[in-house]
């Protein structure tokens, strides 16, 4: 299993595009969006400030039914307004417990019930949305070895 860790997650600016909708393997939707945030960081002569991501506003539930509510995003560094549907949002420096998943996206649930119990058993909440950092491009490594980093955001619970 995937080595859980606490850490601080860095501010963060990014362009993002919110979406409702179907949240599969990359080169449908999120592909689309993503690339859709790529171009419009590239045309603006922004520079990119790591990896692209996704949050998660939606429940297990919604993801059935093809229903989920979730922002991609990159980050980037330089001066910029949000345009169409590019949005630009300021992720505020906050704790996280972090796990790395390697492999196929489709198997990624695990690390989030991992996430979930590390959580409850060490005395964390989680205080907001997961985040999905992308760490390998999906176009450049095998399937087996993409490498995802999850993001729960939390806090400590006061005793």
């Amino acid at each position: 299993m995937a080595k859980i860790e606490a850490k601080m997650a860095d501010e963060m600016r990014a362009a993002c595009i919110f979406h409702t909708g179907a949240v599969t393997a990359i080169g449908d939707d999120m592909g689309r969006l993503l690339g859709e945030v790529i171009e419009w960081v590239m045309k603006g002569g922004l520079q990119m400030a790591g990896p692209p991501f996704a949050v998660y506003y939606s429940s297990p539930e919604d993801m059935a039914r093809g229903e989920m509510q979730f922002d991609v995003g990159i980050p980037f560094t330089g001066e910029a307004q949000g345009e169409g549907k590019i949005q630009i949002k300021t992720f505020p420096e906050h704790e996280v417990l972090s796990a790395i998943h390697k492999g196929p996206y489709n198997q990624i649930a695990p690390v989030y019930a991992a996430l979930m119990e590390h959580a409850a058993q060490n005395d964390y909440e989680v205080t907001g949305a997961p985040m999905e950092l992308y760490l390998t491009n999906p176009m450049e490594v095998a399937e087996s070895d993409l490498l995802t980093e999850v993001r729960f955001p939390v806090a400590k619970r006061r005793r």
